[in-house]
């Protein structure tokens, strides 16, 4: 990450604080992702064995960590402003450089907070940090079809059809359509 990137961070919003959680985050982290568990179940892969541990949030902080020291990943928190809890994540991961300059978006909000614009507030700072200093040129995000919060979501952010991929990721055991979607920074220079 260069570092103009780690100089931005955190983002900070009215409404949130959105950074790299750091170890001492970790039993925050999983509070959220035991919290969520049957709110994300529906939309997300199959969680490896002890996810929703603070042991493996302790990990997997250090290998988010490593994974951004690389450039090849980017996973923020949402943060309540006083930091005490974690209200949503935002992950930027397949960070690709060279001639594509791109990654893929994954997003989740807390069910307590689904419906009141914090998720919204939270990409629209988050994307600005990728496409500023990050200074990524593309952002791919895919939805599944029924999955229509996230949908109108990503329209209302910009994110415009790309394709439909068929059986494009494994969840729950079964294969899914996902909508292709992607936003282009107007403003990104060599």
């Amino acid at each position: 990450m260069s570092e103009a990137a780690l100089d931005a961070l955190p983002v900070t919003t009215e409404r949130a604080v959105l950074r790299l959680a750091r170890d001492e985050d970790a039993r925050r982290v999983a509070d959220y992702q035991r919290r969520n568990r049957a709110h994300f179940a529906r939309w997300d892969p199959r969680r490896p064995e002890g996810f929703f541990t603070d042991a493996f949030w302790h990990r997997r902080v250090a290998a988010d960590a490593e994974l951004s020291a690389q450039d090849r990943a980017y996973r923020l928190f949402v943060f309540s402003p006083d930091e005490a809890t974690v209200r949503g994540h935002v992950h930027f991961a397949n960070v690709v450089r060279g001639a594509f300059q791109c990654c893929h978006l994954g997003f989740g909000i807390d069910r307590g907070h689904e419906g009141r614009g914090l998720m919204r507030e939270s990409l629209d700072a988050a994307i600005g940090w990728a496409f500023g200093p990050l200074r990524l040129h593309r952002i791919e995000a895919n939805h599944r079809p029924d999955n229509l919060r996230s949908g109108g979501l990503l329209e209302r952010l910009g994110f415009a059809p790309q394709g439909y991929a068929r059986d494009y990721l494994l969840i729950d055991g079964e294969w899914h359509d996902h909508v292709l979607t992607a936003r282009l920074n107007p403003d990104w220079r060599p």
